[in-house]
């Protein structure tokens, strides 16, 4: 009975690869450490569930990417709006990174068919 639980979590595994795999594709873009786009999409439930190590879900990896996203967005309007004030570009930003704008990008490239849950 111990090796049916085994099967089936090979199973998952080779479905959740195979999901990334095609992932890639879709957006074009090989990842040279897969087990990091991986992290991005697991949520500290699915690690709790899983007995996973705490630092294997996407909670440092999101902190990063905030901080990231918002340079790179800031860059982009600074560099295109040169005659904005800086409070303009602040509630232009803002606008770009906000959690809408956001799950509809997520929506759009079908983030939801990777994120790894918990059952809870």
């Amino acid at each position: 009975m111990h090796n049916i639980g085994k099967d089936k979590d090979k199973r998952i595994f080779r479905s959740i690869d195979k999901r990334f795999k095609e992932f890639q594709k879709k957006i074009g873009i090989d990842f040279e450490n897969e087990k990091l786009l991986k992290q991005a999409f697991t949520h500290s439930s699915y690690v709790n569930e899983h007995r996973r190590k705490p630092n294997e879900d996407n909670e440092r990896l999101e902190f990063l990417g905030d901080a990231v996203l918002e340079l790179t967005v800031s860059q982009f309007l600074f560099l295109k709006y040169p005659l904005m004030s800086e409070g303009e570009l602040t509630k232009l930003r803002a606008a770009i990174v906000c959690e809408p704008s956001l799950v509809a990008f997520a929506h759009e490239l079908s983030f939801g068919e990777l994120v790894l849950l918990g059952k809870g």
